[in-house]
C-alpha cells in the first residue's frame, strides 16, 4: 500500500496549503494565480460529498462515491485522504502528476489531516499553512458568508481550533502566514514560493 510517490516528482516542486476555511487561502491563492498567470495549476481533488451549488466535477473536485473512493486508497492510489464532516476527500497521485507534467507548481489544498499523510511520503513539497489572526476573527469571516447552517459553522469552527493547535507542532509547515492584512499574508505567501517561480520561469524561457 505504502508505494513510492518518487514518479510524481517528476516537474516542479508542489506546494502544500493547509488553513481552516475563512482563513483566507482561496482568495490568496487568487492573487497567486492572477499575478503569475500560467505558473501554476491545482492538484483536483476526489470527495465523496455532493457537489455544491455552481461547482462542476472535474474542476471544483472529482465527485465520486464512497465505494470508488475506498477502493482507490486501497490500491495506493492516493497520496492522502482525510474525513470531515462524513465526507471523505483525498490528492490522487494522477493529478498531482498532470499538474506536473504541464511544468507548473502543483498547489495541493489539504486539510490538516492530509499534511500528516503527505509528511509520511516521498513528495517532498513546500508546506504552508495559512491561518487567521483570532478565531473570533474566522468566525466573523465564516458568518459573514452565509453558506453554512449553525451545526455546519460549529462543526468548521471546532475543526479549526484543532487544526490550529496541531500547526504549532515544530517541523510541520515551512512557512506560518497569519493573514491579519492581506497584502501582507501575499507578500509573505509570494515571497516563500519566489525561488520556486523563478525555477519555473526561467525552464520556460529555455
Amino acid at each position: 500500500m505504502n508505494r513510492s510517490v518518487e514518479d510524481v516528482m517528476a516537474g516542479p516542486r508542489p506546494v502544500v496549503l493547509s488553513g481552516p476555511s475563512g482563513a483566507g487561502k482561496s482568495t490568496l491563492l487568487k492573487m497567486l494565480m492572477k499575478e503569475f498567470n500560467g505558473l501554476f495549476g491545482f492538484s483536483v481533488s476526489h470527495t465523496t460529498r455532493k457537489p455544491r451549488p455552481g461547482e462542476v466535477n472535474g474542476k471544483d473536485y472529482h465527485y465520486v462515491s464512497r465505494e470508488v473512493m475506498q477502493a482507490g486508497i486501497s490500491n495506493g492510489e492516493f497520496i492522502e485522504h482525510a474525513e470531515f464532516s462524513g465526507n471523505l476527500y483525498g490528492t490522487s497521485k494522477a493529478a498531482v502528476q498532470e499538474v506536473q507534467a504541464r511544468n507548473l507548481i502543483c498547489i495541493l489544498d489539504i486539510e490538516m489531516q492530509g499534511v500528516k499523510s503527505i509528511k509520511k511520503t516521498d513528495l517532498n513539497p513546500i508546506y504552508i499553512s495559512i491561518q487567521p489572526p483570532s478565531m473570533d476573527i474566522l468566525e466573523k469571516r465564516l458568518r459573514d458568508r452565509k453558506t453554512e447552517s449553525e451545526e455546519s459553522l460549529q462543526k468548521r469552527l471546532r475543526a479549526a481550533s484543532v487544526d490550529l493547535e496541531i500547526s504549532k507542532e515544530p517541523g510541520l509547515f515551512d512557512v506560518v502566514i497569519v493573514n491579519d492584512n492581506l497584502d501582507d499574508a501575499y507578500r509573505e505567501l509570494k515571497g516563500a514560493l519566489i525561488e520556486e517561480i523563478q525555477t519555473v520561469q526561467g525552464s520556460t524561457k529555455a
